[in-house]
């Protein structure tokens, strides 16, 4: 007899089910490892993505309490992004997984190495 398995069972299920969705990663790295950024510079540093999915990640992000939005009221408006405690420690985490994600990217079939 098998047991379901439930959200319950994984401690981290929360936070993995925040990072899910594509570029979510890639943003919360970036800002941890350059600081408070503005929109168009995350855009540069992204370049595949559109400027509609960079808004809504961020949203999503600013909702889950991993990055925090600051808007000057200028013409245009300055928006700038960054990472708030929360953010920071999700960070940390994908920092640790650095030498894990180098050890099979060399280990990968696909790499000549």
């Amino acid at each position: 007899m098998t047991e379901d398995i439930t959200p319950d069972l994984c401690p981290a299920d929360p936070i993995l089910r925040v990072m899910a969705g594509r570029w979510k990663t890639h943003i919360v790295y970036l800002l941890g490892e350059d600081g408070p950024a503005r929109f168009t510079a995350i855009q540069r540093r992204l370049p595949p993505i559109s400027p509609k999915v960079l808004t809504s990640r961020l949203r999503e992000l600013e909702q889950d309490g991993l990055v925090w939005r600051v808007q000057e009221e200028t013409i245009p408006p300055k928006v700038t992004y960054g990472l708030t405690e929360l953010g920071l420690e999700v960070h940390a985490i994908l920092k640790s997984f650095d030498a894990v994600g180098q050890r099979l990217k060399s280990a990968s079939p696909d790499n000549p190495a």
